[in-house]
Parts: structure tokens; C-alpha cells; sequence
């Protein structure tokens, strides 16, 4: 008898069943997404300098992106990592940013050429991991974690009403998200070319 016969002959065992998609990871991913209007609402309210209404943005902000890092950690710990969550977590993630990005260029508040190239690059991003789907899956990497942070950390603080007094603070941050920006997508684009090649030479 092999070892996976004697496993499944073995009496109260059962084999794990599918993961449903009604999970607290998923909630909570979803809850994200739907925190992005509520988060535009509060920002352009009163005309969006409203030092109140700021504050309330910048607070639905942070609530949104602390639910990024617990659903994936609750997906991995649980089990409950699912094709759906696969696909709206990281749409969750370019909608809050890139509204948030969008929204302060609208307002005036930040260049449009850091709007366009964090979206950019984002956009980039996504049509990589359709090109290589087949292939394989990139994994995050650390690189691609740190620049998320430091994305939040830079939009948080042009969404704080701290005046020209953090305006060092802000370009100095902002800066830091930028080139991680970019050197993560480079580092995206060289690991889907070898992905891309490793999946041909696999299936010729």
C-alpha cells in the first residue's frame, strides 16, 4: 500500500475542502474598494482644502490601506487564498492609490508627472502579469512591498493639511516612492522576460 493510499483509507481523515470565497480576507478586500468612494468624497468635500475634511480623507486613507496589509496576511495564515482574491486585491490596491494620486494632482496639490508615472508604472504592471499568466505568477517581492509603503507614507502626508511646513517632508517621501516606483518596475519587467522564456523552453 502506497503512502497516499494508507492516507486516504486512514478512518476520520478528510481531505481539506475548496476555499469559499465569503471570507474575512475577501471582506475585507472588498471593503477597501468600497472605502475608494467614501475616500474621494471626504478629499474633494468643501472644496478639498478643508483642514477637517482632510483629516477625515487622510483617516479613511489609513483605514483602507491598514485592511491591504491584514487581509493578505489572514489569507496566507488561514488558508483562505482564493482566485478571486488573487484578482481584487490588487485591483483594490491601484484603485485606492491611483484615486488618491488622481485626486491630489486634480486639487493641485501634487504634480501631475508623479500621477503619471506611479499610475503608469502600475498599469505597466498589470499588462505584465497578463502577458505571463501562462507562464507562471511573480510573486511579490520585497522591493514591491516597500515601495507599497512608502506609496502610502507619501500620499498620507499630502493628504495631512500640515501646510508648507511638511513640504520638505512630502517631496522627501514622495521622492523615496518614485524611485522604488520605478526600480521595482524595471525589476518586474527583467523577472516576466525570464518567466516569459523559462515557460517556452518548458513547453518546447
Amino acid at each position: 500500500m502506497t503512502a497516499e493510499n494508507a492516507a486516504v483509507n486512514q478512518p476520520g481523515r478528510t481531505e481539506p475542502g475548496p476555499v469559499p470565497v465569503l471570507n474575512i480576507a475577501n471582506v475585507l478586500t472588498v471593503s477597501r474598494l468600497a472605502l475608494v468612494p467614501v475616500f474621494l468624497v471626504a478629499l474633494f468635500w468643501a472644496g478639498g482644502h478643508d483642514v477637517v475634511w482632510r483629516w477625515v480623507a487622510t483617516g479613511v486613507f489609513a483605514l483602507a490601506s491598514i485592511t491591504d496589509r491584514i487581509d493578505g496576511d489572514l489569507a496566507r495564515r488561514r488558508g483562505l487564498v482564493t482566485d478571486f482574491g488573487k484578482v481584487a486585491d490588487p485591483i483594490a490596491d491601484k484603485a485606492l492609490t491611483g484615486a488618491a494620486l488622481v485626486g491630489l494632482s486634480l486639487l493641485g496639490d501634487l504634480s501631475w508627472w508623479v500621477t503619471w508615472i506611479i499610475v503608469g508604472r502600475e498599469a505597466a504592471v498589470t499588462g505584465l502579469r497578463f502577458w505571463v499568466i501562462r507562464h507562471g505568477v511573480i510573486p511579490a517581492s520585497r522591493g514591491g512591498k516597500i515601495k507599497t509603503l512608502l506609496q502610502a507614507i507619501a500620499i498620507g502626508c499630502y493628504l495631512l493639511p500640515l501646510g508648507d511646513a511638511g513640504e520638505v517632508v512630502r517631496w522627501t517621501v514622495m521622492g523615496a516612492a518614485v524611485l522604488a516606483t520605478v526600480l521595482t518596475g524595471l525589476d518586474y519587467v527583467v523577472r516576466a522576460l525570464r518567466l516569459r522564456a523559462v515557460g517556452k523552453r518548458a513547453t518546447a
